[in-house]
């Protein structure tokens, strides 16, 4: 089994797991998974730990909060199989993505101060092309190809109420004007930052009503809180995972 892991005292999986609030079955699952070195045996075939396994389990549930189970898990995979530069690779992917959506938010606000109410659409059916239509009108295909998301993604934003497309009367094809444009972006952006769309869809429908910004105030203060949170837990997460190599050796 490659090193001996059993270089401190013998832990039991309920040692383990009665220190962090879980079952021993989860902590038999984070060994299956890899998350946790693999366990020594007894005679009989109990499984035993050592603090080499508290620290990786600490180290796990440090991630978890600033970069999510899937991703923590394979951080301490790739640690745990001795490709300790994947792991930080991981890890410097989800420091990306948190710079990514301090962007995205920074965008969110700019969009937000020129903010127009929107007129309401025309009704209408119809499928939609991919070339532009008129000036200062765009198609379904090109808007979702700007967005980087599938037309379907615009067509249920705009069951939703988040965007309101006029209808071509000649074609029936919607049309996206500069407002509707708007509109996807934000919606778009605020997806991003974590919103369902039954909390977008009254935002937006606030904002086109009052011609304001205060209904996304409040919105963008908790996004700024929780994009604050998940920086620090990224840092408790590093703190535990450096003390954990560390162990390692």
């Amino acid at each position: 089994m490659g090193r001996n892991l059993q270089n401190g005292g013998r832990l039991r999986p309920v040692d383990l797991a009665r220190g962090h609030g879980l079952s021993t079955q989860a902590v038999r699952n984070y060994e299956e998974a890899g998350i946790l070195p693999a366990a020594g045996r007894t005679p009989h075939g109990y499984r035993t730990y050592t603090s080499l396994h508290a620290g990786a389990l600490r180290a796990f549930l440090a991630l978890v909060p600033g970069h999510g189970h899937q991703t923590a898990t394979s951080i301490m995979r790739a640690v745990n199989q001795g490709a300790v530069d994947e792991a930080f690779r991981l890890i410097d992917e989800s420091h990306a993505q948190l710079l990514d959506d301090r962007v995205t938010l920074q965008a969110v606000e700019s969009a937000l101060r020129d903010l127009d109410p929107t007129a309401a659409p025309e009704p209408g059916a119809g499928s939609e092309p991919a070339a532009a239509p008129e000036p200062g009108g765009t198609f379904i295909g090109p808007l979702a190809g700007k967005l980087g998301i599938r037309p379907a993604t615009l067509r249920k934003w705009e069951r939703a109420g988040l965007v309101r497309p006029r209808r071509d009367p000649q074609t029936g094809y919607r049309v996206y004007d500069e407002a509707d444009v708007r509109d996807a972006r934000l919606a778009h952006q605020l997806r991003r930052g974590g919103y369902l769309l039954e909390q977008i869809a009254p935002l937006i429908a606030q904002v086109r009503a009052a011609g304001g910004l205060e209904p996304l105030e409040a919105a963008l203060c908790d996004w700024h809180g929780r994009l604050s949170a998940r920086g620090r837990a990224m840092l408790t997460g590093a703190a535990e995972l450096e003390a954990y190599l560390r162990e390692r050796g």
